[in-house]
């Protein structure tokens, strides 16, 4: 609130000056202030942070060949990012440890495949079905507070428990290389969420990955120094 005092002069005279003094008040002010922090606290303790779960790679090489190797190759999936915004998958191991067969020179063992819904999404839909339905419906009952977010986490990892008995339940591997960009690897990310894939990993390139990349595209860039140096004709 504002007060305005008025003082009149004494002298008598006809023309009397009039001297204003402007007093503002404050207190309602800080009553306010106290108000909206009271509010904003309040707010916040109500939010959550929003996280995505990423499994990276350990850095104990023997252990991550053995995890590796326990990935079943009818439900292993590998995604190769590369240059341009282009994006390679292939299905199982390319090297088979029980009969022997290599893919390394074959270049059609890599498969094209898009960032766009009707490409990686439609593909992950498809390979993920049953799975992408349960986790779905229980998202949706959480979204709509019919579900506890506790719950919402322990049904979802009966789910996924139950589907890893399952030999082609998808186990997705990423594996980002020197030419992708990180807008490639979050919008790859962002599918594994949106299709509801279970099991998926940030792994690194290894160099018959990257053989098959040179292999499919031609290029020598995805070669390392040493197979550039292997009488690739990338010199």
């Amino acid at each position: 609130m504002s007060e305005v005092q008025v003082k009149e002069s004494g002298d008598g005279g006809k023309n009397k000056q009039k001297k204003q003094t402007l007093r503002v008040d404050f207190t309602p002010m800080v009553d306010m202030n106290m108000l909206l922090i009271t509010f904003f606290m309040f707010c916040t303790t109500l939010l959550k942070p929003q996280t995505m779960n990423i499994n990276m790679p350990t850095k104990d090489p023997v252990k991550d060949d053995t995890e590796t190797n326990q990935v079943k190759n009818s439900g292993a999936i590998t995604l190769l990012l590369g240059e341009s915004n282009e994006l390679f998958y292939y299905e199982g191991m390319p090297e088979d440890t029980k009969t022997g067969e290599k893919h390394y020179d074959d270049p059609d063992f890599l498969k094209p495949i898009s960032y766009d819904t009707d490409g990686l999404r439609e593909y992950l839909l498809k390979r993920n079905s049953g799975i992408y339905e349960q986790i779905q419906e229980l998202k949706e009952q959480l979204q709509a507070q019919q579900i506890p977010d506790s719950i919402f986490r322990q049904k979802s990892k009966e789910i996924y428990d139950k589907a890893k008995e399952n030999p082609r339940t998808p186990t997705v591997m990423i594996k980002p290389t020197d030419l992708s960009t990180y807008e490639n690897l979050v919008d790859v990310l962002d599918e594994m969420l949106v299709t509801n894939i279970g099991a998926y990993a940030v792994i690194d390139l290894q160099e018959g990955d990257r053989y098959l990349l040179y292999k499919k595209t031609g290029n020598c860039e995805y070669l390392t120094e040493k197979q550039k140096n292997e009488g690739n004709g990338c010199k």
